[in-house]
């Protein structure tokens, strides 16, 4: 799995990545950096509108990107491409703001009634609506990776690193338990949250992600407040380190440019999520126009890796806690930033953020995994995909940290390239009315 996910997100992979965002940069004539107040502001409107929908799309949307990638990802990629990572990291969240304006718009022009009265959107629609139906089957090939993707990405990892938490937690439990029980636990509340369909995930989206995201930050902030001498050497290892980690680790560590590109990118991509095509499969179901649906899209990756992506990061290196360069790592990284801070209560504060993070990724990947099974098989496909959501959440609970990064990064590239194909395609539809 670690080999076909390499192959995957292998330098190909990665100019093209790069390459949309920079061309989609350019037919929206940077709208990431024209429009990036007005998406905050966007997200103040979508909020006193009578309408909550929009606000909801953007919750439901943001739980999905901030999960583990913001605590678990980030430490990984420090820990296997050094702090050059980070930077490669801004740079992708910098193209893919534009990126995710162009999926959100395309989603929103391309959308359809469902048979309940609600919207249907995504890139499955928007590349059989918008390219033709002679790209039927690309439509649909997309559909498929995005339902095994929800068992990755949106799954595995995301109850995996919450087990793994747990067990910092309690450490006199047994860790095999404590997984189970945690996948368990995790299972049960999925299964009553999706039961109620997207409006009740829309809710509950509504009230769990601005609660967790300001707990994180401010404990976050607290670390970096801790260390803030530290920061200027840790700005300066960052820039370094993007181009010449030799310099910054020494060249014993074996770590290249090429592995600071490489984890910095696809672990930006797996927390913003932005040329993946799954995020505007929530927004789809919003009352706003296009282009106002878009600016959300900008304040996501805005806020989920220029903001929550890089406060970990600071964390971490500005800590001083102890890195095996060229070893995975994951959460136990975060954990010991704020243990420095926080004591033997970072275990539980570790536990706590985790622990909700990942939990609204879950709930918001199913229904990801929901629209594309629908698409693909009607009613009949989505009660067995719900059965099996669930089931595999007990599974990635007890799986290994290699193996449950390795099929979410695998799903991630597999689903990728489907919708990247779309966005080229329907490039000039992006462009901004004024």
């Amino acid at each position: 799995m670690e080999k076909l996910a390499e192959l995957v997100w292998g330098t190909p992979a990665m100019v093209l990545l790069l390459a949309v965002g920079m061309l989609l940069t350019w037919e929206t004539r940077a709208v990431q950096v024209r429009k990036l107040g007005a998406s905050i502001r966007q997200v103040g409107r979508s909020l006193r509108s009578g309408s909550r929908s929009s606000f909801q799309a953007v919750c439901t949307a943001l739980a999905a990107t901030v999960g583990t990638g913001n605590i678990a990802g980030v430490a990984g990629a420090i820990a296997l491409g050094g702090p050059g990572a980070v930077f490669w990291m801004w740079v992708s969240a910098f193209f893919g703001m534009a990126t995710k304006y162009a999926e959100v718009v395309l989603a929103m022009r391309y959308r359809i009634r469902g048979a309940d009265g609600t919207y249907l959107g995504g890139p499955m629609y928007y590349i059989r609506r918008g390219m033709g139906e002679r790209w039927k089957p690309l439509a649909a090939v997309f559909a498929l990776c995005t339902v095994l993707a929800s068992f990755g990405m949106g799954n595995i990892a995301q109850v995996h690193t919450i087990a793994a938490s747990v067990a910092l937690a309690l450490p006199r439990a047994k860790p095999f338990a404590a997984a189970l029980g945690t996948g368990l636990a995790a299972a049960l509340i999925v299964a009553l949250v999706t039961l109620g369909g997207a409006k009740r995930i829309g809710a509950v989206m509504e009230r769990m992600v601005p609660v967790m995201a300001l707990l994180y930050v401010l404990g976050a902030l607290a670390v970096v407040g801790a260390h803030w001498r530290s920061l200027g050497r840790v700005l300066s290892a960052i820039v370094r380190g993007a181009f010449c980690p030799q310099a910054v680790l020494g060249g014993g560590v074996g770590i290249g440019i090429r592995q600071a590109v490489r984890w910095g990118v696809s672990r930006g991509i797996f927390s913003n999520e932005a040329g993946l095509g799954s995020a505007p499969i929530a927004h789809a179901a919003a009352e706003a126009g296009p282009e106002a649906q878009g600016l959300l899209g900008i304040f996501e990756v805005f806020a989920d890796t220029v903001v929550l992506c890089t406060l970990t990061a600071l964390a971490i290196l500005c800590s001083g806690v102890p890195i095996a360069y060229g070893q995975p790592a994951g959460a136990e990284l975060a954990a010991a930033a704020l243990e420095t801070v926080f004591g033997a209560r970072a275990a539980v504060l570790s536990a706590l953020c985790l622990g909700l993070l990942a939990l609204a990724t879950l709930i918001s990947w199913q229904l990801y995994g929901v629209r594309c099974a629908e698409y693909l098989w009607g009613d009949t496909g989505v009660q067995i995909y719900r059965i099996c959501y669930v089931a595999v959440v007990v599974l990635g609970a007890t799986m290994n940290l290699r193996s449950a990064w390795a099929v979410s990064d695998l799903l991630n590239g597999l689903m990728c390239l489907p919708n990247l194909l779309a966005l080229l395609a329907l490039r000039h539809e992006t462009k901004l009315v004024n």
